[in-house]
């Protein structure tokens, strides 16, 4: 009886500790599995960076340490001489499908002064000199465009220097110095405040230069005043979206565009179609089965010429599209005919330095 009692109690351990054990297997699984990216930068004193990256969704962790020069394992006594070449960094892990990279870039450039050479507010020395540490080509190329932005911005009367390199051996920092505005909160708003950081931070861009609850929001599209639009439009663009107008068949720009990317309002900028519903109807005119984002389409009855049609409009633009008819292809039987004249066309591998990023999965080989 006792042997069968200690069997019993035995087995349900075991299934207790397997169903556990399990348990953690998926979770370590769907860790494994989780896409994601790093990105580096060297920001000045790390523990400034760190406490702004933390606070950002879609951020999976962060590291402070330091990149870029040639002492191997370098204590934070040697990088601080400004001897090793060494910058103080940041390494960010971080979730693509809730922030893309060029909103990372936002984070970072938000928190440092972008137009000091080898110093950072109270800090000096290379060791505190702002850099991109890039991890890819498209890291590369999203960088540099970011910069270049930047620079056009107006916010500075003063050229940005942050480098932009490639990511080499990143150095994790002692333990003392990860995540130090926690281990020591008042040393640490006291060194934010007393180093300048927190002031120009401020005055550049507002109360929150952190972006503490940094999301894909959604862009706002807006139409601009007429003579703005006079300036960005070209002829035939102003008469098709502001006058109705219609252009000429098999004699527009994308009536036999073949590349993958989305389609935007040409004044507003608001998505509107995408090439993987585009098709030939042989019109003449580039044409879609159906629309990207339905919530930017306005339909209203259009009794010009002794016809009776669906007039096709772009709801923030308010720019005449093109018409709707049902003698599309299935499964909607829908044939949005719309001139290029109305709209500009992104290639997909733009689309996140264009602002477009969250449509780059609809791109990705499954």
């Amino acid at each position: 009886m006792k042997k069968s009692i200690f069997i019993t109690i035995l087995v349900a351990v075991l299934c207790l500790f397997g169903i556990a054990e399990a348990g953690n297997m998926n979770k370590n699984t769907a860790t494994k599995n989780k896409k994601i990216e790093k990105a580096t930068f060297g920001g000045g004193c790390f523990w400034c960076m760190q406490y702004a990256f933390d606070k950002v969704k879609g951020v999976v962790s962060t590291t402070v340490g330091y990149t870029g020069g040639s002492k191997k394992n370098p204590a934070y006594e040697e990088v601080s001489t400004g001897k090793t070449g060494h910058a103080e960094g940041i390494e960010i892990v971080f979730d693509p499908s809730q922030i893309t990279y060029s909103e990372i870039l936002d984070v970072f450039w938000k928190n440092v002064d972008p137009t000091t050479p080898n110093r950072q507010f109270a800090d000096e020395g290379t060791q505190y000199r702002t850099a991109i540490f890039f991890h890819s080509e498209e890291q590369k190329k999203l960088a540099i465009a970011s910069k270049e932005k930047l620079a056009k911005s107006g916010k500075f009367n003063k050229p940005i220097v942050t480098e932009i390199v490639p990511a080499c051996t990143f150095y994790k920092a002692e333990e003392y110095h990860q995540k130090y505005y926690e281990k020591n909160s008042l040393r640490y708003k006291a060194y934010h405040s007393g180093s300048g950081r927190e002031q120009y931070l401020k005055k550049i861009w507002g109360d929150n230069p952190e972006m503490k609850n940094h999301e894909n929001k959604p862009k706002k599209y807006a139409k601009p005043a007429n003579e703005d639009l006079k300036k960005k439009l070209n002829p035939l663009q102003y008469q098709v979206t502001q006058q109705c107008g219609t252009e000429r068949a098999f004699d527009n720009e994308y009536w036999n565009n073949k590349r993958e990317g989305i389609y935007v309002d040409i004044v507003s900028g608001e998505p509107l179609f995408s090439s993987l519903d585009k098709f030939d109807s042989g019109t003449g005119w580039p044409s879609f089965k159906r629309t990207l984002e339905q919530g930017n389409i306005i339909e209203k009855e259009d009794k010009s010429f002794s016809m009776t049609r669906t007039e096709v409009k772009s709801k923030h633009g308010d720019s005449h599209l093109g018409h709707l008819f049902n003698d599309g292809p299935s499964p909607t039987g829908l044939r949005y005919c719309i001139n290029s004249a109305s709209l500009r066309f992104i290639p997909k591998e733009d689309l996140e330095k264009e602002g477009y990023g969250k449509y780059k999965k609809l791109f990705e080989k499954k």
